[in-house]
């Protein structure tokens, strides 16, 4: 294969596992399960079936003094900051809402790539973060099939999630992995976002107990907690040999995978409205994203 094609498929694979955890997170939260309860079980998820695939490579994460700073990092920001504020946003908001919001992660990561040295202003990618929050506007509009006016109140909630994503991003590109593969970065990061969440959850009562007889919403929680788990290694990695910009465009495919799923798994109705705030996000990602993406320059590198 081609390996300068394989970012591209990435990305898509990316997007279809990402966007199927959307709908799945919807399924979960449901059943009224508290925000820490479940990052607490999706980190203790991924450290089994990651931790398996490590045993069987012979390898494990690295706890130095510098990893564990990594590992913090990206617990904090790839996965419990982000996922506290989706996890609520999710419960009160359409799946479809969810998917089209998580456009906006490139509109996030392009400022702040600006603000950190690793991209120079740009006026045709500065109009496309206008496009963008244009394309938020329309989502709130009062013919975008929202279930209930009052919930708008969530959508700046729902935005939290895409805004960390965008600064973990920036961050693995500015400061690498040290050292580790994404397999033991995100290892590793479930590993101390375990013992981080841990005792939130049991102080707030948010304990779920695994030895209750299994609704249909824990079932769905495990897959989209698997999703997440191979999207997030694939992130990682591509931020590495990409650059956080080039990988932020895995928001087209999160949105588009996303709303599709939502529509076939939860039957959820859509409108004009809510098509025309898609077209406007993925122009202004369109506009965001660099003429000249990194990844061309990087089309040599070796993939494990």
């Amino acid at each position: 294969m081609n390996v300068s094609l394989i970012p591209y498929i990435i990305l898509i694979l990316m997007g279809a596992a990402w966007g199927l955890s959307i709908p799945l997170t919807k399924i979960t939260v449901s059943i009224g399960y508290g925000q820490f309860g479940l990052i607490f079980w999706q980190f203790v998820i991924a450290v089994i079936v990651l931790g398996f695939v490590l045993i069987v490579r012979r390898k494990r994460p690295l706890f130095e003094r510098k990893t564990i700073f990594l590992f913090t990092v990206l617990a904090l920001l790839g996965t419990i900051f982000p996922n506290s504020a989706s996890y609520v946003a999710t419960y009160y908001l359409p799946a479809s809402f969810i998917a089209i919001l998580i456009a906006t992660v490139p509109m996030f990561s392009f400022p702040i790539a600006m603000l950190i040295g690793l991209e120079k202003k740009d006026f045709r990618r500065i109009s496309g973060l206008f496009i963008g929050l244009i394309g938020v506007v329309i989502l709130t509009g009062p013919e975008a099939s929202f279930p209930d006016r009052h919930l708008l109140i969530f959508i700046p909630l729902a935005l939290l999630a895409p805004f960390f994503y965008a600064i973990e991003g920036n961050y693995v590109d500015k400061y690498g992995t040290a050292g580790q593969d994404p397999m033991q970065t995100f290892t590793g990061a479930s590993i101390l976002g375990t013992v981080l969440i841990l005792p939130v959850t049991i102080s707030t009562g948010q304990w779920i107990d695994p030895f209750q007889p299994w609704p249909i919403e824990n079932y769905t929680h495990v897959a989209s907690s698997c999703c997440h788990a191979f999207a997030y290694c694939a992130y990682v990695w591509l931020v590495s040999r990409a650059g956080a910009v080039f990988t932020a465009q895995v928001a087209y495919f999160v949105t588009a995978w996303g709303v599709a799923w939502s529509i076939l798994i939860l039957g959820e109705e859509t409108s004009r409205y809510l098509w025309l705030s898609v077209a406007f996000m993925f122009f202004g990602m369109f506009l965001v994203l660099p003429k000249n993406n990194r990844v061309k320059t990087k089309s040599n590198v070796r993939v494990h």
